[in-house]
């Protein structure tokens, strides 16, 4: 009797790949194998002409909607480009040399690799010519033309494809007539398109432009009372034969519009309805000032939550808006899953009244996020880091959220003979409270369309370096966010206490800090109470600019030193046994934004920032110092890697950082961002800065701040990058390269860098720099 051949199921696997390597192999020069008779493979666009005329631009977006009307990708593009392929067609090859085996293995394989021919009948040019016509004529190019050519390869079964679109010149709008001021619809129509920007005497013709008016027009009247009104109410009659390259352009409302939907309308009834997450429950019926709400029990609400968020007022004019607001608001507080706002006419549309009716539908209450990362250090520490937290987003039923996050961290070095087993660690635990409204004084102003937070968090986390120091620090907060204006966001921070305390340390660190009482100073067991505030103006000014300017300012033991000097108490003061410290500390930077072209766009930033001790400490805390390098600063010089000044560690603790940061940071960079290909987006950039000491440090020499040499040491680097842009989630890789160091290098000149391999950094992060 034989066994059962285990073997036979790996042998079948090797056979079909096997198969598929040899069809492969003997086929690899043909990709036009099984192409029909008289067909061709379509291998790309040759070359897109679109010729104005003589003196003439084609505008922008006239010239995306043709590129894209005819921009077919061939088989094997790269990221869909309709000129750019890969160099191995591999599913051309398999589609023309391999017969579908139909079942098995083989067939999983075929079915995995094949890819059908796309042929130049598949692409149609001559209809797509045709779409390019209609592109101009929608666009005020009446007599233009786009015609194609089909391009013969020397294999005479590929082809590819060129356009030419010869656009003609431009018809524009002359004179322009609005509807017959006749009733009150009719006046505000007239008005808002008297207003419009578009609609003027030498615009461009395009129906585009034309329907992007009526949306406008229709958004202002459904805000007026007008719900009904939908855009294709409203209609064109466009003359081209009084005057040549002129428009003459009629506005009309179209005919057999019922009237019901041309009537203006006041908010009647208003209901919210909050239902359980599991369905069901017993109804509880609460009439409030804005309106009726039925909570079904048993459910956790605050009754005043949901019409605080309702911006409707019954016999006020019906206005879209208070949807839009209301959903938001009640989106916002993060505990439903489901919004709907309906509007529901009241007696059949006769007392020009609409009811509405909202229904919220709760989440379940409880979240959990778990996060892994893994990171990589210059210092040549690698290893893995886990965050898992849980959030109760309605924990008191007033949509307040309570986190509570467990963070982990550990690290172990390599590369430099270490025996430690059990090498570098963080753990720690935070908890926060946030309340959707702020629990502050009246006369704090606020934007009561936006929601406004209360946040309260309290950490505790322990860093373990065994080479120097194992730290414990333990923070209490709370601040309030809100926005006073569309640009202007703030917050304030009244009270903040952190406590550090430096539980063990090393040898080497004791030498560190021995031989430099600065960084002793800074490292000491001492609290932390602070006062802060910050400031955020963000603003589009239009499609090509774009501002970001923020100021941040905080202080630290003021109000207790000021507590304990009324009391008396003179020179060093503690509090529970512990020095606090005293310094004020401030920072701002602007970033502006400006499209050059197309999708490039330059991007340019500057940042200031400086702290100072004095009072109850000599020096500014070691986590409040400033620091530069790394990814999102002077990306030539990894992290911590630069200054104070001129000054440069000895080469036996250059990786431990400790002395590498500054009480004034000056930083400036511009970065032009350009598209490649598809999601694929390039950078090149220059970066400069430095951080420096506002009080001289001997044992740090050239690190003070001086005019004298401020110039020389600023950090300057340059280098370019990729970014792989999907929208939600940016890839960023970008390559330094240092042109000049502040501190001696042992090479004179202004280019100063050791070698070119050592002036090279590479940084791999997730989002944009600034």
């Amino acid at each position: 009797m034989k066994t059962p051949d285990n073997t036979t199921s790996p042998m079948r696997l090797m056979q079909a790949f096997a198969v598929c390597a040899c069809a492969l192999i003997i086929g690899a020069c043909s990709t036009t194998k099984r192409i029909p008779e008289g067909e061709q493979l379509y291998t790309g666009i040759k070359k897109i002409q679109i010729l104005p005329p003589e003196g003439d631009k084609v505008p922008e977006g006239v010239e995306t909607q043709i590129t894209e009307a005819i921009s077919v990708p061939p088989n094997n593009a790269i990221f869909k480009s309709p000129k750019h392929r890969w160099p191995f067609p591999v599913g051309l090859w398999v589609y023309n040399n391999w017969d579908n085996p139909g079942k098995g293995l083989k067939h999983w394989l075929y079915d995995k690799l094949v890819s059908e021919p796309v042929l130049v009948s598949d692409v149609r040019p001559n209809i797509r010519t045709r779409m390019v016509d209609e592109i101009l004529d929608n666009n005020g190019y009446f007599r233009g033309e786009a015609s194609y050519e089909v391009l013969d390869q020397k294999d005479p079964k590929k082809a590819k494809i060129n356009y030419t679109v010869h656009t003609g010149p431009a018809y524009t709008l002359d004179s322009i007539q609005f509807l017959p001021d006749t009733c009150l619809l009719n006046h505000l129509i007239d008005s808002l398109a008297v207003g419009d920007p578009y609609l003027v005497r030498g615009e461009r013709y395009s129906t585009d432009s034309l329907s992007a008016v009526r949306t406008r027009i229709t958004n202002h009247l459904r805000n007026r009372g007008f719900y009904f009104f939908r855009p294709d109410y409203i209609e064109y009659l466009a003359d081209s034969l009084n005057n040549p390259l002129k428009i003459d352009l009629r506005m009309m409302l179209a005919n057999n519009i019922p009237a019901p939907m041309l009537a203006r309308y006041t908010t009647g009834d208003i209901t919210v309805y909050a239902f359980r997450n599991k369905g069901g429950g017993t109804p509880d019926t609460i009439v409030t000032s804005r309106g009726t709400l039925i909570q079904m029990m048993p459910s956790k609400l605050r009754h005043q939550l949901i019409p605080e968020c309702v911006t409707f007022r019954k016999g006020k004019i019906f206005s879209v808006r208070d949807m839009n607001r209301t959903q938001t608001r009640l989106a916002r507080l993060g505990i439903f899953n489901a919004i709907n706002i309906n509007v529901e006419p009241d007696s059949a549309f006769a007392d020009r009244k609409l009811n509405v009716v909202v229904n919220c539908t709760f989440d379940t209450p409880l979240e959990a996020t778990i996060e892994l990362n893994a990171s990589s250090k210059s210092n040549s520490y690698i290893g893995p880091g886990v965050l898992f937290g849980i959030t109760n987003r309605n924990i008191f039923g007033g949509g307040e959220q309570f986190n509570v996050t467990l963070t982990g961290n550990y690290e172990w070095q390599t590369g430099k003979g270490k025996s430690s087993v059990f090498n570098s660690y963080e753990v720690g635990i935070s908890t926060s409270l946030a309340v959707p409204r702020l629990l502050a004084p009246g006369f704090i102003r606020r934007r009561n369309r936006n929601l406004n937070w209360t946040r309260f968090s309290l950490d505790f986390n322990i860093l373990n370096r065994p080479h120097y120091f194992k730290m414990a620090q333990f923070n209490f907060s709370f601040n309030y966010d809100w926005q006073s204006s569309r640009y202007s966001s703030h917050t304030l921070t009244p009270f903040k206490l952190t406590y550090t305390n430096l539980l063990h340390t090393t040898h080497a660190f004791d030498s560190i800090t021995g031989a430099n009482p600065a960084i002793a100073l800074s490292f000491r067991s001492q609290y932390i109470p602070q006062l802060s505030y910050s400031y955020m103006y963000d603003r589009a000014f239009d499609r090509d600019n774009a501002i970001t300017w923020q100021l941040s300012v905080q202080e630290a033991g003021n109000l207790f030193w000021s507590v304990y000097e009324l009391c008396g108490k003179h020179g060093e003061k503690e509090f529970l046994g512990t020095p606090f410290s005293q310094f004020i500390k401030a920072s701002t930077q602007l970033v502006y934004n400006r499209r050059l072209w197309g999708d490039n766009w330059l991007v340019g930033r500057v940042a200031v920032g400086a702290a100072h001790a004095y009072g109850n400490a000599k020096e500014v805390p070691y986590a409040e110092q400033f620091y530069v390098g790394g990814a999102n600063s002077i990306r030539a010089f990894t992290v911590r890697s630069l200054g104070p000044g001129s000054y440069r560690p000895p080469e036996d603790v250059r990786d431990s950082y400790f002395d590498q940061t500054g009480t004034f940071k000056f930083e400036m960079n511009l970065e032009y961002r350009f598209p490649i290909i598809g999601p694929l987006h390039g950078a090149v950039f220059l970066d400069a800065g430095n951080v420096w000491l506002l009080k001289n440090d001997p044992l740090r020499p050239g690190g003070q701040l001086r005019a004298s040499s401020f110039l020389r040491d600023i950090a300057l680097g340059t280098g370019a990058g990729l970014r792989f842009d999907i929208g939600m989630l940016v890839l960023r890789g970008d390559l330094g390269i240092g042109i000049h160091a502040p501190y001696h290098t042992g090479h004179g000149g202004y280019y100063n860098m050791e070698s070119f391999k050592k002036s090279l950094a590479f940084h791999l992060a997730i989002g944009y720099p600034f």
